[in-house]
């Protein structure tokens, strides 16, 4: 299965760069993250509960990633298992262009290969959930760059 998008993301393309690279940032955004964390190598180990039509499954994963081209172009690469549930693995090129002093186009090409029972349920139905999936987290990877609300903050800090 292969899944391409772009996003605009209204900051710095460094600032966009340094943030892909914050687990506290990738954990809060990834859809099902229960945990997040960077392993001695620099690669991240994680464990992801979704639910795929009728299979719910928690996988246990590692993404090893190449910023030899940073912050211009890196890529990733990675696998999961969902035990019964089956296995994902491949690796996406994300490009982050410039488009102006506080503008940053991401784009991915991502290929992803599945197996066991995820495999069974049709790829419209794998490839539509991976399409929200993705949405989610670049709709909440947009959000750390909102500046927040100073009001709404004192307002709990009183409460």
């Amino acid at each position: 299965m292969d899944l391409a998008e772009e996003v605009v993301i209204e900051a710095p393309r460094d600032e966009v760069y340094a943030r892909l690279n914050d687990v506290e940032v990738l954990r809060q955004c990834i859809p099902g993250c229960e945990e997040l964390e960077r392993n001695d190598e620099g690669a991240l180990v994680a464990k992801v509960t979704l639910k795929i039509g009728p299979v719910k499954a928690r996988f246990a994963g590692i993404v090893h990633l190449d910023p030899s081209g940073a912050p211009e172009h890196f890529t990733l690469s990675g696998q999961g298992n969902g035990g019964a549930a089956g296995f994902a693995k491949g690796g996406a090129d994300v490009t982050l262009a410039e488009d102006g002093p506080e503008r940053t186009i991401l784009a991915y090409k991502a290929h992803v290969e599945i197996g066991g029972k995820l495999a069974q349920l049709g790829s419209r139905l794998v490839a539509s959930t991976a399409k929200k999936l993705s949405a989610k987290f670049f709709a909440c990877f947009a959000e750390t760059f909102q500046p927040q609300d100073e009001g709404a903050e004192a307002d709990a800090g009183t409460a």
